[in-house]
């Protein structure tokens, strides 16, 4: 964690565990597969960093409609005040990325 959130870095390691892990779980069984290999990917390379804020947004944006995501995701609409955030450009980012890409393409087959 960043250590800039000293309530989340208070919070017992099994509780944090749990949190991450529940995420993790959240973001690779979304429900169809391009989600699934997105968020997962993503949720796997990127929750052990997030503070408790960030983790707090990245699970308001696992509520989101998959639809809303990929719109956000890939520049097609401007995500609501609540929603772009730190998180929501990682995400952006992690997504532009070519071979990011041609890895979720390998995946899928």
């Amino acid at each position: 964690m960043s250590g800039q959130d000293s309530a989340f870095s208070e919070m017992p390691e099994e509780q944090c565990d749990v949190r991450l892990r529940r995420l993790l779980f959240r973001s690779w069984n979304r429900g169809t597969q391009e989600s699934d290999l997105i968020l997962g990917s993503f949720a796997e390379a990127s929750l052990a960093s997030f503070d408790s804020v960030q983790l707090d947004h990245f699970e308001s944006l696992l509520e989101c409609s998959d639809p809303d995501l990929f719109d956000w995701m890939f520049g097609a609409a401007v995500p609501p005040v609540q929603h772009n955030n730190d998180v929501m450009n990682r995400l952006r980012e992690f997504c532009s990325l070519p071979d990011r890409i041609e890895s979720l393409k390998t995946q899928e087959q």
